[in-house]
């Protein structure tokens, strides 16, 4: 590939392209940018530090109202007692996510964060999204640069790029029409790298997107990549539909097929030239599809998970520990390391 993809050569390929050649076409892409045949993946657990929100997506099926039984804002003495659990079987990574709550402000992520770099510095901090660092910023009366940096200082390590759905207002209006427009998820990681704090892109696809919409979606990551550099990774999955109000009211949004994923990751990797790692997504997919990935264009099969709340409140239960992680992708001839946040290996096997 001498010149870079386009927007139609990328609907296109989607669209009309064989999978096995799309496959193939990815895998050796994949080669070009990981020669040496090395599978990456992380330990670490996610952590929702708070089920309360008020953006109230359709396609979520986690959050509550702060007034509701089952609300909770986590301590830190629980949070404590999950980041020991990790530290024991070796994690490295903390994912922190919460609903966005509607009255926490800076200094009590800012306690949070400096209590858990302080008592945990060989945690690795990925947390946030920017849903919550713009709301942060709203609800305490700063710019989004200051509450990046105010956390940075405090021990935040990189920002998660949930949140990001399809980078399409039209789209957004329809599945989280409360939430915050592309642009200023765009902006908060733009911030984000000026301040050298890294991020992860990320898409969920499957509910009123159009093929190009997804495409266009590619290419703002693609910019901003190429402006700032600082995105370390592209994640995708699919939309997980129970117990969604999306559900209840677009009841004709099929489940998207193992076909459409390996389809656009394939595509994604040809695409993102400049994104140096494709995640794969078992959560969503099942561990095999997973796997399949990995020979189509993803070099990481991401996190054990050692927990996980979001998605599986919206009906895909699949976990996987490290022992299958290794057999899966020695399975398929590639060597297995273990990873931290930056990418960097902490151990072959």
């Amino acid at each position: 590939m001498t010149s870079r993809m386009t927007i139609d050569e990328a609907v296109e390929l989607i669209e009309n392209a064989d999978l096995k050649t799309l496959g193939k076409m990815a895998l050796e892409r994949k080669r070009e940018l990981h020669p040496k045949k090395v599978t990456t993946f992380v330990v670490d657990r996610n952590i929702n530090y708070t089920n309360i929100c008020w953006v109230d997506c359709k396609f979520c099926a986690f959050y509550t109202h702060e007034k509701k039984e089952d609300a909770y804002v986590l301590t830190f003495d629980e949070i404590d007692q999950k980041i020991d659990e990790l530290v024991a079987i070796g994690g490295t990574q903390i994912l922190f996510q919460g609903g966005v709550h509607p009255k926490l402000e800076i200094e009590w992520y800012e306690d949070l964060v400096e209590h858990i770099h302080n008592k945990y510095p060989q945690v690795t901090i990925h947390g946030f999204s920017a849903i919550e660092i713009d709301y942060i910023a709203r609800r305490s009366g700063l710019g989004i640069k200051e509450v990046l940096a105010r956390l940075k200082a405090k021990g935040l390590s990189s920002i998660p790029g949930a949140g990001a759905e399809i980078l399409s207002d039209r789209v957004r209006d329809i599945i989280a029409p409360k939430k915050l427009d592309k642009d200023t998820w765009l902006e908060v990681h733009r911030e984000a790298h000026k301040l050298g704090i890294k991020s992860t892109a990320t898409m969920m696809y499957g509910t009123v997107e159009t093929t190009r919409e997804i495409v266009e979606h590619f290419d703002l990551v693609r910019q901003l990549q190429d402006e700032t550099g600082g995105f370390r990774a592209f994640i995708m999955w699919s939309y997980q539909s129970d117990n969604t109000q999306l559900k209840r009211e677009l009841p004709t949004i099929t489940k998207s097929t193992s076909n459409q994923y390996l389809k656009y990751l394939a595509v994604a990797r040809l695409f993102l030239d400049n994104v140096p790692n494709i995640q794969s997504s078992w959560v969503t997919q099942g561990s095999y599809i997973g796997q399949m990935a990995l020979l189509f264009g993803a070099n990481d099969l991401g996190s054990t998970m050692m927990e996980e709340n979001v998605v599986s409140a919206a009906g895909a239960k699949n976990e996987m520990n490290q022992d299958e992680m290794i057999r899966l992708i020695k399975d398929i001839g590639e060597k297995p390391a273990k990873r931290n946040t930056a990418y960097e290996i902490l151990e072959r096997y």
